[in-house]
């Protein structure tokens, strides 16, 4: 079964970046993508940023393109979001997903697939 746990969130000033990080147990590349959500209180879950694992394309949420990076190392079976220039608006519990029977698409300026593993969450809070 596929696990993944996130860690990095904490507390930034705006203006701020940080680092999140995504540890799989198993292996990526036997699905098609993998992503990182988030979900602001009170507010719906949503895809932010996306990595398609055979050809190493990203897709963005309109929120976070410019911004937030999603990158991999193999090596280390790691998922990063790589986050800069951080508001209060991104104040949220991130979350990263994959196991896909598709890749990725965009959708109504956010990125979406049907995921069925998700990671527990960890908490980013922008706030000065």
């Amino acid at each position: 079964q596929l696990q993944l746990v996130e860690s990095g969130g904490g507390l930034v000033q705006p203006g701020g970046s940080l680092r999140l990080s995504c540890t799989v147990s198993g292996f990526t590349s036997n699905y098609p993508a993998i992503a990182w959500y988030r979900q602001a209180p009170g507010k719906e879950r949503k895809g932010i940023a996306c990595l398609s694992t055979s050809d190493g394309r990203t897709l963005y949420a309109d929120s976070v393109e410019g911004r937030f990076t999603i990158s991999r190392d193999n090596a280390k079976n790691t998922v990063y979001l790589q986050m800069n220039n951080l508001t209060p608006e991104d104040t949220a519990l991130y979350f990263c997903a994959s196991n896909s029977p598709t890749a990725c698409i965009y959708y109504n300026k956010y990125i979406w697939a049907d995921f069925a593993s998700w990671g527990q969450g960890t908490q980013v809070t922008v706030s000065s």
